[in-house]
């Protein structure tokens, strides 16, 4: 009782901090925490940010106050942008500053462009997304193989910390072995000192998207894509037990019966298990040496053989976070 007194508010150290060097659990102190009331208005605006969003992931906070303008929703983009940033939600389209990574955490460079992945546990890709839920909303972090396109593990949390992202890589490395690649983006979560060390103590290379490529990690956007409107949307949950509950069986689901276009409607866990079947490459969409028409992605057949893995030998090396020049910045032809 004496420790849990040292717990409270500091500038310094974050109460995740300050909870593991006086040895005091978390529950205990959060369990004294007064709730913080919720805002039934930004509740239902985020809700339908959210929904947006997932349809549209390249909208920004502008085209999300006029979205909202249209439903009769009078807000300014200020406050489209707090609400945005609760959810981590922020425009996927080329350019600068779409993610912001912790000052003083390392950046890793990209290192998955043009690059066929053959086989299982090649390369695992992970992500954040913002999950609603009816009085207030949690955070879903996941791990996906992606040749298989398999979710290896997943956690909620009803906060933003590095801690349940841990956990989820720590529960993928146990069930599932060591991938000899691991994406992510510039979040700092994964730029975290905490996390980056899980990596290179199993000798996993990093890679990290670059900022503002829509394309870097585009497995996982899909994955979320698909949980939010075969699952999410649906049951419209009320409670972290009942998203708990309903996750494990959607992602039962997903894993062992829904099949996959792209896998030649198998599911990913028959390619996962016979190492068959599946495949990806990530092509260069914005570089001067690939033809605009090509596709920023591709699949393998259902023999596993890359398609068109030949248009990857073409891509000249970019450096990370490189993006088209605007138009004020190319310079005139002759």
């Amino acid at each position: 009782m004496i420790r849990q007194s040292w717990i409270g508010e500091d500038d310094v150290l974050s109460q995740v901090r300050q909870c593991s060097l006086a040895g005091v659990s978390r529950a205990t102190v959060y369990a004294h925490q007064k709730p913080v009331p919720i805002d039934l208005e930004d509740a239902m605006l985020s809700a339908l940010i959210d929904e947006e969003y997932t349809r549209h992931p390249f909208y920004g906070s502008r085209r999300m106050v006029v979205f909202l303008f249209k439903l009769g929703y009078d807000i300014k983009r200020r406050g489209v942008q707090r609400l945005m940033r609760a959810m981590g939600l922020a425009g996927m389209a080329p350019g600068p500053n779409t993610s912001r990574a912790h000052s003083e955490h390392k950046i890793y460079p990209y290192l998955l462009r043009g690059v066929p992945v053959v086989r299982p546990n090649q390369v695992w890709s992970t992500d954040i997304t913002y999950i609603r839920l009816a009085h207030g909303f949690a955070y879903l972090v996941a791990i996906i193989d992606w040749y298989s396109r398999r979710v290896l593990s997943w956690r909620i949390s009803n906060s933003m910390d590095s801690v349940f992202c841990i956990d989820c890589l720590e529960e993928a490395l146990r069930h599932h072995g060591t991938p000899e690649t691991h994406n992510s983006d510039q979040g700092s979560q994964f730029t975290s000192l905490a996390y980056t060390e899980v990596l290179k103590r199993e000798g996993i290379v990093i890679s990290m998207d670059g900022r503002g490529r829509a394309f870097d990690n585009i497995f996982v956007e899909r994955l979320w894509r698909s949980v939010k409107h075969e699952d999410i949307y649906l049951r419209g949950y009320a409670t972290m037990g009942e998203l708990v509950i309903g996750l494990t069986t959607y992602f039962a689901f997903y894993n062992e019966e829904r099949p996959h276009q792209s896998l030649g409607n198998k599911t990913p866990d028959a390619v996962y298990q016979a190492a068959s079947g599946g495949g990806a490459i990530i092509l260069e969409k914005y570089g001067d040496s690939v033809p605009e028409t090509s596709d920023p992605l591709r699949s393998s057949d259902v023999s596993g053989t890359i398609v068109k893995e030949e248009k990857a030998t073409a891509i000249t090396d970019l450096k990370t976070g490189q993006r088209r020049p605007a138009a004020s910045e190319m310079e005139p032809t002759a």
